[in-house]
């Protein structure tokens, strides 16, 4: 295999398309230019720091801090996709244990089958792959189930009067929540290699790897993420939706989430 030598003026000639992206922006008045401008400032500075975190962690090639790096991660993505659940009352810790446990049960299933070895190398970039999906899914799902309790508070509040409880009440906003969370990893597999090529396989083709290895490692990965994705959206939905029922298993009120049972 080959290596690939990436220069910062390469780096720098590929902001031409950033620069057609914001001009189109501004063309159809879509106003993402300052957007666009904070994500590449943001992208460069966020990615450049995580390269020499990554590269102390595999000289010093410890697993502590490749555990310690993934439960930062953890964190933080909870915090990211809080902010897309706003409608959700007490998202953080729906979040937090759906994306710890995503991890936990995905990398230790990988470990556990030889997939991997247990080195930085492969954790480190695994495990983010699988934490991002992760966040991504979850951050999907509770919007999604958010916006179904809103919308259908009559029908849960109908469905409690006549004696259901709230998760039976709550049970088609929540699937439907966990469809919209994982839906999106699964249709992109579905087209794998018909109509994209993933990340991981256009880098190891591009770093001059055999086709055929490429494709396998990549069809590792796309399974893998396609169990943290389910594991992630399935463990935030069942453990949010609770947060939106009083300890009587009332409706609390629809407006903010609070601890009022609505009338």
């Amino acid at each position: 295999m080959i290596g690939i030598d990436v220069t910062i003026g390469e780096v720098a000639a590929s902001l031409v398309l950033v620069a057609i992206a914001a001009a189109i922006s501004r063309w159809r008045g879509a106003g993402l230019e300052a957007d666009i401008g904070i994500a590449v400032v943001r992208s460069f500075v966020q990615l450049t720091a995580i390269g020499f975190v990554i590269t102390a962690i595999f000289d010093e090639d410890s697993l502590l801090l490749v555990v310690a790096l993934l439960a930062v991660m953890v964190v933080f993505g909870a915090f990211t996709a809080r902010a897309r659940a706003r409608h959700v009352p007490g998202a953080l810790t729906p979040l937090l244990f759906a994306l710890a446990l995503s991890a936990t049960a995905t990398l230790g299933l990988v470990l556990g089958l030889g997939i991997f070895p247990a080195e930085p190398r492969y954790l480190v970039p695994v495990g983010g792959m699988v934490i991002g999906n992760a966040m991504t899914a979850s951050a999907v799902a509770l919007n999604r189930l958010g916006d179904e309790m809103r919308t259908e508070a009559p029908r849960v509040e109908a469905t409690l009067a006549l004696g259901a409880t709230s998760r039976r009440a709550a049970a088609p906003s929540v699937r439907r929540a966990l469809r919209s969370g994982t839906i999106a990893l699964v249709d992109s597999t579905k087209t794998t290699g018909l109509i994209f090529f993933p990340g991981t396989m256009v880098g190891m083709l591009l770093a001059g790897a055999d086709p055929t290895d490429a494709v396998r490692l990549q069809l590792i990965l796309l399974y893998v993420l396609l169990g943290a994705v389910a594991i992630s959206a399935l463990t935030a939905t069942t453990l949010a939706y609770r947060n939106f029922f009083t300890a009587a298993e009332q409706l609390r009120d629809r407006g903010d989430g609070g601890g009022q049972p609505a009338q």
